[in-house]
């Protein structure tokens, strides 16, 4: 297994996006419609990451930089955004071993938080997120306002 730094526009990293936004569709009815760029995921103010096994990408993540904001974000964060592992290759660590590499890179470049938001219909991502330290932090971003929306947020001690 290789975690590789890409571009969120990489030919690899779009494939994934795709099946992840049917997994939204499917859970939720609608995909993911938080604006995101290639641009926010450039070190030093972000990152996005691909696991690779046999030349095939079966995970995904990233993050990005946010300061204070009117939509919640707190100077320091670093929120995650498409965390997500193929159906085939789950069960075997890959999302914690994606958000344990997001956090070191997110610490090295001096955010002082790590945030995310996910939703109720994503109780494995609720778990993960839980047994990795994370809790509960004021709403934020595009779904502040949606019930089944839940904001986390774990503090990035160096």
């Amino acid at each position: 297994m290789e975690i590789r730094p890409v571009r969120y526009d990489h030919p690899d990293a779009v494939k994934l996006d795709e099946l992840v936004q049917q997994e939204y569709v499917l859970r939720y009815g609608d995909p993911d419609v938080t604006p995101l760029a290639p641009e926010m995921f450039v070190p030093p103010n972000g990152i996005y990451l691909l696991a690779y096994e046999d030349g095939r990408p079966l995970a995904t993540g990233g993050w990005r930089a946010q300061h204070a904001d009117d939509e919640g974000h707190e100077d320091g964060d670093a929120e995650i955004k498409r965390m997500f592992v193929t159906a085939e290759a789950r069960g075997r660590g890959l999302a914690r071993r994606i958000l344990r590499a997001l956090e070191d890179d997110a610490r090295a470049a001096g955010r002082t938080r790590m945030v995310l938001e996910t939703g109720i219909k994503q109780p494995e991502a609720l778990a993960l997120y839980a047994s990795s330290g994370y809790l509960p932090v004021t709403k934020f971003g595009h779904y502040r306002f949606h019930e089944e929306s839940r904001h986390l947020g774990k503090p990035l001690h160096p």
